[in-house]
């Protein structure tokens, strides 16, 4: 088909959060579409969505997520705008979308995946291992919860959410000892500044999807899917098609410490999963590795060993 090009007089929408690091990433999209189609950047408007995980008036800072809500706070009324026509895409991070859309949209398009590592942030520490005993930790991850409080039960861990910025600033205040961040994030947001160690997935397996900027669009819309086409990475969306279905299969949202990375070497396919208790008394790690093209067989495969031998009532709070 021909595709039907946007122009400064009738631009396509981009939708995101107004968080610098949301605008950052719808921006990354808008300079992508751009350079593929040789079109001015005025031929793609960025159009900011306010949604409920970003009210601070409805939600207390230090109340945790799972009592609030799932990952639809970061993402519904953005989807209610590309559903109803007043944005042509959604821009997200793709670690806070569900892994089922809305009926009529489609998540199908991702850039090149950023660094999938976690970065300790402390002022002059620069590992888990160096925190004294009974230290203050900053997240609202139940995954970065379960996963610290496996290696370290003596850690106290606070409530700790907003933006980057937010979260630094937090840091700064002395409210706790250290914090987490996607170094993901921190590289969009050229924030080399920041003292960020990376730690490897080998100690602290990231959250499903993270580094990956994932684009929503309507099913139907079939002259955006041919655009995006153009700027869409084969070898993330094969790692995020077994991430997301073992996440699928788990039934992971907000509320259940999960944690999984697939790599590529290549024609094979590595996929490594993770669940844990929330108080992190316990965590179960599996492995798979196959053909590119069974990613999705082996998410469903290695959940369900997963959930075999974690057994009834392992995600339970106490």
């Amino acid at each position: 088909m021909t595709v039907r090009l946007p122009t400064p007089s009738a631009p396509l929408k981009i939708g995101t959060r107004g968080s610098p690091l949301a605008l950052a990433q719808a921006h990354e999209t808008r300079q992508r579409l751009s350079s593929a189609f040789d079109l001015p950047e005025e031929s793609f408007e960025v159009v900011v969505i306010r949604v409920t995980g970003d009210n601070r008036s409805m939600i207390a800072a230090d109340r945790p997520l799972k009592e609030i809500g799932n990952k639809g706070l970061f993402t519904r009324e953005i989807e209610d705008a590309l559903l109803d026509g007043s944005i042509d895409i959604a821009v997200h991070s793709t670690k806070d979308m569900p892994t089922i859309q809305p009926d009529g949209l489609i998540l199908d398009t991702f850039l090149p995946r950023e660094d999938v590592r976690d970065a300790f942030i402390s002022p002059g520490l620069t590992r888990i291992a160096d925190l004294a005993e009974g230290a203050t930790v900053g997240t609202s991850s139940l995954r970065r919860r379960a996963q610290l409080l496996h290696k370290r039960p003596d850690l106290n861990v606070v409530e700790f959410r907003g933006n980057v910025q937010t979260r630094l600033q937090k840091l700064a205040d002395g409210v706790a000892d250290c914090t987490f961040l996607a170094h993901a994030g921190l590289n969009r947001l050229n924030m080399t500044d920041v003292p960020a160690t990376p730690i490897e997935p080998t100690d602290m397996l990231p959250a499903i999807a993270q580094g990956a900027i994932g684009i929503e669009r309507r099913l139907d819309d079939t002259n955006t899917a041919e655009m995006l086409l153009a700027i869409h990475d084969t070898p993330t969306g094969q790692r995020l098609a077994a991430e997301r279905q073992f996440l699928f299969t788990l039934d992971g949202s907000c509320e259940t410490p999960i944690a999984g990375l697939a790599t590529l070497d290549g024609d094979v396919l590595t996929l490594t999963g993770e669940v844990l208790r929330p108080d992190g008394s316990d965590a179960i790690r599996g492995i798979r590795q196959g053909p590119i093209a069974d990613g999705a067989t082996m998410g469903t495969d290695l959940a369900q060993d997963l959930l075999k031998s974690a057994g009834p009532g392992f995600f339970d709070w106490h």
